[in-house]
């Protein structure tokens, strides 16, 4: 299966529509279109925010992850403008022994 087979894979089972998918990653209808019908894959420049908006893995989306070829890293990239990296600038700056609690926190959340 190639990449835009597998993105359409993801938004179906995602039950996202084609519409909403090029709205939430600015990506233009028929650009979307495109790769369906003449069965393209999208720019490289556009891998990262397709799999941010399909929550997966440039890895998994790229099939590597499948194929054993390589393994998912240890690490994560987080944009500047988003929660998740105000977080880790904030949680950087706070004392050992005040992580410890916020991940205690975070642990009791994930419990409710």
């Amino acid at each position: 299966m190639n990449i835009s087979g597998k993105i359409f894979e993801l938004i179906k089972e995602k039950k996202m529509t084609q519409k909403e998918f090029g709205k939430r990653t600015g990506i233009p209808q028929s650009t979307i279109s495109d790769w369906k019908s003449k069965k393209l894959n999208p720019a490289s420049d556009k891998i990262l925010i397709i799999c941010d908006v399909l929550e997966v893995s440039p890895y998994e989306l790229l099939g590597a992850a499948q194929s054993g070829k390589y393994e998912i890293p240890d690490h994560v990239i987080v944009q500047k403008d988003t929660e998740e990296y105000l977080l880790i600038e904030r949680y950087r700056k706070l004392k050992k022994d005040q992580r410890e609690r916020l991940l205690g926190y975070m642990e009791a959340l994930r419990n409710l």
